[in-house]
């Protein structure tokens, strides 16, 4: 099965500049390799910022046989992913003059309509480009203030793992450019390809083929705090039991009342209806693949199944058809 029906294919292009972070670029290319294992219509390009064809990352492992970046001439279907690299690279000013011809190359890939994204610190090359002018991003949290001290123009948004504006796309750094590969994947391809992926990669991403909205993975973890992050990973966990609010402060050396507190400030949402959507999402799927009705309530940590059709219920605009049938 092919999941673009135009068979259009698109070009997925990592810059691989000198001292690259290798999960900057080997998370999210590992991620676009998975979706290609699924048929999806996807070609992967590992391209250099100059003419070398052989280049040292940071932790010393190199990449070669790598393609110069003027080969390719890229249109709307394309992504460029730009990750981050040393930080003595960036802040010198030799280095961006030396690679003006790339700089010059992004700004006119974008111009024919093509995505850019960037990791970690790689926001800052592609904000030497003049792209990012005028428009949102963020980078990674250590060089917040370097960043706006170098490029005032561009508005950074902070405690954010990635930020999505005008075909630009830009992330934290680190595990969120996995992240934001997940996420281009769920927009370009569809949910259920995303889910498999993230399944094939053992990355909590439950997605199912006919639900209409990102997922709450994504639309509920992109902030920064670590013990929110926590509280998250252990509701998701052990959403198909009766846990209550004292087992999850417990969990994470917090009392009840300051939890509450934090969620809602980090997530923009109470842990109740956090918990709520985590067990709608969870029976979506239960029931897209067939279960009963009282073996979904049970794997939802629910009581019955009445209370699993009260669930659905109050949030009957997010259901499918066929979850619809149940009330």
């Amino acid at each position: 099965m092919k999941f673009n029906s135009s068979k259009i294919i698109k070009k997925i292009l990592f810059i691989i500049p000198p001292k690259v972070h290798l999960l900057d670029i080997i998370g999210p290319a590992h991620i676009f390799y998975e979706a290609k294992e699924y048929k999806a219509d996807i070609e992967l390009h590992f391209v250099t910022i100059s003419n070398d064809i052989e280049i040292n990352s940071s932790a010393g492992l190199h990449f070669t046989k790598l393609n110069p970046f003027h080969k390719f001439q890229l249109s709307e279907e394309d992504f460029v992913f730009v990750p981050g690299i040393e930080f003595s690279l960036i802040s010198n000013d030799q280095f961006r003059l030396t690679n003006k011809p790339f700089f010059e190359w992004l700004k006119d890939q974008y111009s024919n309509g093509a995505n850019i994204c960037s990791i970690c610190t790689g926001t800052f090359l592609v904000a030497s480009s003049g792209i990012l002018n005028g428009k949102t991003c963020t980078t990674h949290w250590k060089y917040f203030s370097e960043f706006n001290k170098k490029y005032p123009e561009i508005e950074l948004i902070k405690n954010r793992l990635f930020v999505v504006e005008e075909r630009l796309y830009s992330s934290a750094g680190v595990t969120s450019g996995i992240d934001l590969a997940l996420y281009i994947l769920e927009t370009e391809f569809g949910s259920k390809l995303a889910a498999d992926v993230a399944k094939e990669v053992v990355i909590y991403f439950r997605r199912s083929e006919s639900d209409p909205q990102l997922s709450i993975f994504l639309q509920y973890k992109n902030h920064l705090d670590t013990r929110i992050h926590d509280a998250q990973d252990y509701m998701i966990k052990h959403i198909d039991y009766s846990f209550v609010l004292q087992d999850i402060a417990d969990k994470v050396f917090m009392s009840p009342r300051n939890l509450t507190r934090l969620f809602k400030k980090a997530t923009g949402i109470t842990i109740g209806n956090y918990i709520e959507k985590l067990r709608v999402d969870r029976a979506i799927q239960l029931l897209a693949e067939g279960n009963k009705v009282d073996y979904v309530s049970d794997q939802c940590g629910l009581k019955s199944t009445n209370q699993l059709r009260n669930l659905l219920k109050k949030h009957k605009d997010i259901l499918p058809k066929d979850a619809k049938s149940l009330l």
